[in-house]
């Protein structure tokens, strides 16, 4: 019981996490989960994706990635919010990857990004790696 409590108040805060971009301008927009804000194993993998980007761990970076997604995937909390992550995970890891020259694959991440939410950050992610690979 009370662990159910437990896993309800960690995914109940899900629901108003919030994700914030890191990089400039006219970078690449890396999104992460603001701290206590999700449940650790999410937030951990979230986090640790982009911190691996901006390391230019590529293929650390593509496997957290994967790894935040799987988590999203079997999170309970509210639809719409659960989906934006997916999509912030999907962009973060279409990043890792046309960093790592899987132009494909990334490309792949960041369109299937932008269907499920078509958010500002990821959108600009997609338009500036369409102009890097000249598409």
């Amino acid at each position: 019981m009370k662990l159910t409590l437990i896993k309800t108040i960690a995914l109940g805060s899900l629901l108003t996490c919030s994700a914030a971009a890191m990089a400039g301008g006219s970078d690449y927009k890396l999104m992460v989960i603001e701290q206590a804000t999700a449940p650790q194993q999410l937030e951990e993998s979230f986090n640790g994706c982009a911190l691996n980007v901006k390391s230019k761990n590529y293929e650390q970076a593509e496997a957290i990635c994967t790894k935040a997604i799987e988590l999203l995937k079997v999170t309970k909390g509210r639809k719409l919010k659960v989906r934006e992550l997916t999509s912030f995970a999907l962009s973060n890891r279409g990043i890792s990857r046309i960093k790592s020259k899987n132009d494909t694959a990334g490309l792949a991440d960041l369109y299937e990004a932008t269907q499920i939410s078509n958010n500002t950050l990821v959108s600009h992610n997609l338009t500036l790696a369409k102009e890097d690979l000249s598409l």
